[in-house]
Protein backbone atom coordinates (compact mmCIF):
# COMPACT_ATOMS: atom_id res chain seq x y z
CA UNK A 1 0.00 0.00 0.00
CA UNK A 2 1.28 3.25 -0.94
CA UNK A 3 1.68 5.99 1.83
CA UNK A 4 1.62 9.79 0.73
CA UNK A 5 4.34 10.06 2.64
CA UNK A 6 6.26 7.65 0.14
CA UNK A 7 5.39 9.06 -3.03
CA UNK A 8 6.55 12.87 -1.34
CA UNK A 9 10.31 10.77 -0.84
CA UNK A 10 9.94 9.78 -5.03
CA UNK A 11 9.56 13.01 -6.21
CA UNK A 12 12.22 15.01 -3.57
CA UNK A 13 14.46 12.09 -4.96
CA UNK A 14 13.57 13.15 -8.34
CA UNK A 15 14.00 16.80 -7.62
CA UNK A 16 17.42 16.06 -6.51
CA UNK A 17 18.55 14.08 -9.48
CA UNK A 18 17.46 16.88 -11.79
CA UNK A 19 19.25 19.98 -9.70
CA UNK A 20 22.45 17.55 -9.50
CA UNK A 21 22.23 16.74 -13.14
CA UNK A 22 21.90 20.56 -14.25
CA UNK A 23 24.24 21.97 -11.75
CA UNK A 24 27.13 19.09 -12.92
CA UNK A 25 26.26 20.22 -16.46
CA UNK A 26 26.49 23.61 -15.28
CA UNK A 27 29.92 23.23 -13.96
CA UNK A 28 31.11 21.47 -16.95
CA UNK A 29 29.99 24.02 -19.28
CA UNK A 30 31.48 27.02 -16.85
CA UNK A 31 34.87 24.66 -17.32
CA UNK A 32 35.08 24.09 -20.80
CA UNK A 33 34.20 28.09 -21.46
CA UNK A 34 36.99 28.73 -19.04
CA UNK A 35 39.43 26.62 -20.55
CA UNK A 36 38.30 27.68 -24.39
CA UNK A 37 38.42 31.28 -23.61
CA UNK A 38 42.15 31.05 -22.02
CA UNK A 39 43.24 29.46 -25.22
CA UNK A 40 41.60 32.02 -27.08
CA UNK A 41 43.31 34.69 -24.84
CA UNK A 42 46.67 33.11 -25.37
CA UNK A 43 46.38 33.04 -29.33
CA UNK A 44 45.44 36.47 -29.34
CA UNK A 45 48.13 37.54 -27.42
CA UNK A 46 50.67 35.52 -29.59
CA UNK A 47 48.93 36.35 -32.95
CA UNK A 48 46.72 39.47 -32.89
CA UNK A 49 48.89 42.28 -31.58
CA UNK A 50 52.04 44.63 -32.72
CA UNK A 51 53.95 46.79 -30.46
CA UNK A 52 54.27 50.38 -32.13
CA UNK A 53 57.24 53.00 -32.38
CA UNK A 54 56.61 54.23 -28.87
CA UNK A 55 55.87 50.83 -27.39
CA UNK A 56 52.13 50.69 -26.91
CA UNK A 57 50.07 47.50 -28.32
CA UNK A 58 48.56 47.69 -31.52
CA UNK A 59 45.56 45.03 -32.58
CA UNK A 60 47.33 43.40 -35.55
CA UNK A 61 44.42 43.68 -37.67
CA UNK A 62 44.82 47.16 -37.66
CA UNK A 63 48.44 47.20 -38.50
CA UNK A 64 47.57 44.91 -41.36
CA UNK A 65 45.09 47.92 -42.55
CA UNK A 66 47.33 50.42 -42.05
CA UNK A 67 50.11 48.63 -44.06
CA UNK A 68 47.57 47.94 -47.05
CA UNK A 69 45.85 51.78 -47.00
CA UNK A 70 49.73 52.87 -47.04
CA UNK A 71 50.02 50.30 -49.81
CA UNK A 72 47.07 51.39 -51.72
CA UNK A 73 47.35 54.87 -51.49
CA UNK A 74 51.40 54.84 -52.77
CA UNK A 75 50.00 52.81 -56.17
CA UNK A 76 47.34 55.57 -56.47
CA UNK A 77 49.88 58.26 -56.24
CA UNK A 78 52.64 56.28 -58.74
CA UNK A 79 49.66 55.63 -61.11
CA UNK A 80 48.32 58.86 -60.61
CA UNK A 81 51.63 60.59 -61.67
CA UNK A 82 52.47 58.02 -64.28
CA UNK A 83 49.13 58.44 -65.92
CA UNK A 84 49.76 62.84 -65.44
CA UNK A 85 53.10 62.63 -66.69
CA UNK A 86 54.18 59.75 -68.99
CA UNK A 87 53.13 61.14 -72.26
CA UNK A 88 53.94 61.55 -75.96
CA UNK A 89 51.95 62.82 -78.85
CA UNK A 90 50.12 60.01 -79.55
CA UNK A 91 49.26 59.14 -75.71
CA UNK A 92 48.46 62.08 -74.08
CA UNK A 93 44.66 62.50 -74.26
CA UNK A 94 44.11 58.86 -73.44
CA UNK A 95 46.06 59.48 -70.34
CA UNK A 96 44.84 62.55 -68.90
CA UNK A 97 41.51 60.95 -69.14
CA UNK A 98 42.66 58.03 -66.85
CA UNK A 99 44.61 60.57 -64.75
CA UNK A 100 41.58 62.67 -64.22
CA UNK A 101 40.12 59.54 -62.69
CA UNK A 102 42.31 59.56 -59.85
CA UNK A 103 41.20 63.41 -58.86
CA UNK A 104 39.26 65.75 -57.84
CA UNK A 105 38.68 69.52 -59.65
CA UNK A 106 41.73 70.21 -58.36
CA UNK A 107 43.73 67.64 -60.77
CA UNK A 108 41.19 69.47 -63.31
CA UNK A 109 42.51 73.19 -62.99
CA UNK A 110 46.34 71.88 -63.52
CA UNK A 111 45.49 70.08 -66.61
CA UNK A 112 43.36 72.89 -68.23
CA UNK A 113 46.18 75.68 -67.16
CA UNK A 114 48.78 73.13 -68.81
CA UNK A 115 46.62 73.09 -71.67
CA UNK A 116 45.88 76.98 -71.80
CA UNK A 117 49.69 77.52 -71.59
CA UNK A 118 50.32 75.50 -74.64
CA UNK A 119 51.83 72.22 -73.29
CA UNK A 120 49.92 69.75 -75.12
CA UNK A 121 50.07 71.81 -78.54
CA UNK A 122 53.95 71.74 -78.07
CA UNK A 123 53.90 68.04 -77.48
CA UNK A 124 52.10 67.06 -80.53
CA UNK A 125 53.54 69.95 -82.88
CA UNK A 126 57.19 68.68 -82.15
CA UNK A 127 56.75 64.95 -81.23
CA UNK A 128 57.84 65.34 -77.73
CA UNK A 129 58.01 62.32 -75.18
CA UNK A 130 57.56 63.14 -71.63
CA UNK A 131 58.93 59.81 -69.93
CA UNK A 132 58.69 59.42 -66.33
CA UNK A 133 62.24 58.14 -64.70
CA UNK A 134 61.06 57.75 -61.12
CA UNK A 135 58.43 58.72 -58.30
CA UNK A 136 58.99 59.58 -54.81
CA UNK A 137 56.03 59.86 -52.57
CA UNK A 138 55.46 60.37 -48.80
CA UNK A 139 52.15 60.25 -46.92
CA UNK A 140 50.94 60.89 -43.61
CA UNK A 141 48.48 58.53 -42.48
CA UNK A 142 47.70 59.88 -38.99
CA UNK A 143 44.03 61.53 -40.19
CA UNK A 144 41.91 61.86 -43.29
CA UNK A 145 42.13 63.40 -45.81
CA UNK A 146 45.68 62.28 -45.36
CA UNK A 147 48.66 64.99 -46.87
CA UNK A 148 51.15 63.31 -49.48
CA UNK A 149 54.27 65.05 -50.92
CA UNK A 150 55.94 63.50 -54.47
CA UNK A 151 58.90 64.30 -55.85
CA UNK A 152 58.34 63.28 -59.61
CA UNK A 153 61.24 63.10 -62.15
CA UNK A 154 60.82 62.82 -65.81
CA UNK A 155 62.80 63.44 -68.86
CA UNK A 156 61.69 65.15 -72.09
CA UNK A 157 62.87 64.23 -75.50
CA UNK A 158 62.86 66.37 -77.86
CA UNK A 159 65.22 64.01 -80.30
CA UNK A 160 68.65 64.98 -79.97
CA UNK A 161 68.79 66.77 -76.57
CA UNK A 162 66.81 65.65 -73.46
CA UNK A 163 66.42 66.91 -70.47
CA UNK A 164 65.57 65.76 -67.11
CA UNK A 165 63.00 67.89 -65.20
CA UNK A 166 62.31 67.39 -61.43
CA UNK A 167 58.58 68.19 -60.25
CA UNK A 168 57.30 68.41 -56.71
CA UNK A 169 53.46 68.13 -55.85
CA UNK A 170 51.35 68.12 -52.85
CA UNK A 171 48.25 67.22 -52.01
CA UNK A 172 45.51 65.07 -49.74
CA UNK A 173 43.60 61.93 -50.46
CA UNK A 174 40.91 60.33 -49.27
CA UNK A 175 38.36 57.27 -49.52
CA UNK A 176 35.44 57.40 -52.16
CA UNK A 177 32.27 55.54 -50.74
CA UNK A 178 33.21 52.31 -53.28
CA UNK A 179 35.77 51.53 -55.56
CA UNK A 180 35.38 52.34 -59.46
CA UNK A 181 36.74 49.28 -61.51
CA UNK A 182 38.69 49.72 -63.42
CA UNK A 183 38.95 53.61 -63.84
CA UNK A 184 39.80 54.12 -59.88
CA UNK A 185 40.33 50.80 -58.68
CA UNK A 186 41.84 51.64 -55.09
CA UNK A 187 38.49 53.87 -54.18
CA UNK A 188 41.05 56.91 -53.32
CA UNK A 189 40.63 60.74 -54.83
CA UNK A 190 43.56 63.08 -54.65
CA UNK A 191 42.30 66.59 -53.66
CA UNK A 192 44.06 69.52 -52.91
CA UNK A 193 46.83 68.77 -56.03
CA UNK A 194 49.45 71.10 -56.54
CA UNK A 195 52.34 71.59 -58.45
CA UNK A 196 55.39 73.27 -55.85
CA UNK A 197 58.38 73.79 -58.35
CA UNK A 198 59.79 72.17 -61.01
CA UNK A 199 63.51 72.53 -62.40
CA UNK A 200 66.10 71.10 -64.62
CA UNK A 201 68.51 68.90 -62.99
CA UNK A 202 71.21 66.80 -64.32
CA UNK A 203 70.76 62.93 -64.29
CA UNK A 204 72.92 60.07 -65.24
CA UNK A 205 71.28 56.78 -65.70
Amino acid sequence: MKTPYKNIYEVLKTNRFIVLTVVTMAMLSTIASSIISFKMYHKSLDGSFAIGKNGEVIPLQWVQQKENLKVETLEHLRLFHTYFYDIDATNFEMNIEKALWLGNSTVDNVYRQKKADGVYNRLMQYSLVQKVISIDSEIDLKAEPYPFRTTTVFQVNRGSIIDTYELVTTGKILHLEKRNFPKNTHGLLITDYFENTLKKIDYEN
